[in-house]
């Protein structure tokens, strides 16, 4: 009996390795085919240009992401910069789009966000070393594709005051080794409690490393809202103020 358990121990510890093997070598494999790890690590901000369409209207926006954690989508609609998911060193804030004054996220939202930071440009480059907990669930397909299906386990999050997992599944392509597709738990806003989603397409090069031009977000189950990447700039020159809550005269 004893025999038999020791065994079924080592089978699992086996398991486990060659488990995390896979998960690293999907890793690796993911950094070197869009453009190598150095270069991912060398790179300190990405400004996107992008378009939506809301109910027949081409709505203009640029998404700006820089190393620090600084960041911010500003979107262009009747004549108006409307700022959205702002972070500027310190606080998160965004314009209301009711009366279009800019309001600071509570302390709560703010902290939750903290813990993302030092993640650009993306959470899998030196998860381990960060403390992340990458694991390789199997395959499934994603709209006809076959994917890995990798569980990442982040930093818990707060969710109204109470500590709670913060986990997010993606799913790589196992021809390329990108990810098509993403998968987290809402934790706010009328969807709360729904697994959102975010949809990756249309990998092209920018410079020596591949980007994503055609993305997708919404809840699962229901139609998704697309996104057109047009334009991708690398490291670009921002000033503090761009990222700043606008002082009222």
């Amino acid at each position: 009996m004893k025999l038999r358990n020791l065994l079924f121990f080592v089978a699992l510890m086996v398991s486990g390795l060659a488990q995390g093997q896979t998960v690293d070598e999907i890793n690796s494999k993911y950094f070197e085919n869009t453009g190598g790890i150095e270069k991912w690590k060398a790179l300190q901000g990405v400004r996107m240009t992008a378009k939506v369409n809301q109910g027949g209207m081409e709505i203009p926006l640029v998404i700006t992401q820089m190393k620090d954690g600084r960041q911010m989508t500003a979107i262009s609609f009747q004549g108006k910069e409307i700022k959205q998911g702002v972070y500027d060193g310190t606080s998160l804030w965004s314009h209301n789009f009711m009366n279009m004054k800019a309001e600071k996220s509570d302390a709560e939202a703010t902290e939750n966000y903290k813990l993302d930071i030092g993640e650009f440009p993306d959470p899998f480059l030196n998860y381990k070393a960060r403390g992340l907990k990458a694991e390789l669930l199997g395959k499934e397909t994603v709209e006809g594709t076959e994917t890995f299906k990798v569980k990442l386990t982040k930093k818990p999050i707060k969710v109204d005051g109470t500590p709670k997992d913060n986990i997010v599944f993606y799913y790589f392509d196992t021809e390329n080794f990108v990810p098509l597709m993403q998968e987290s738990e809402i934790t706010a806003g009328p969807n709360k409690g729904q697994i959102g989603q975010n949809k990756m397409s249309d990998y092209q090069d920018v410079n020596g490393l591949l980007f994503p031009f055609s993305l997708a977000q919404g809840v699962k189950g229901q139609p998704s809202q697309p996104l057109v990447i047009t334009k991708v700039e690398l490291n670009p020159k921002v000033e503090d103020k761009e990222f700043a809550f606008p002082i009222e005269k």
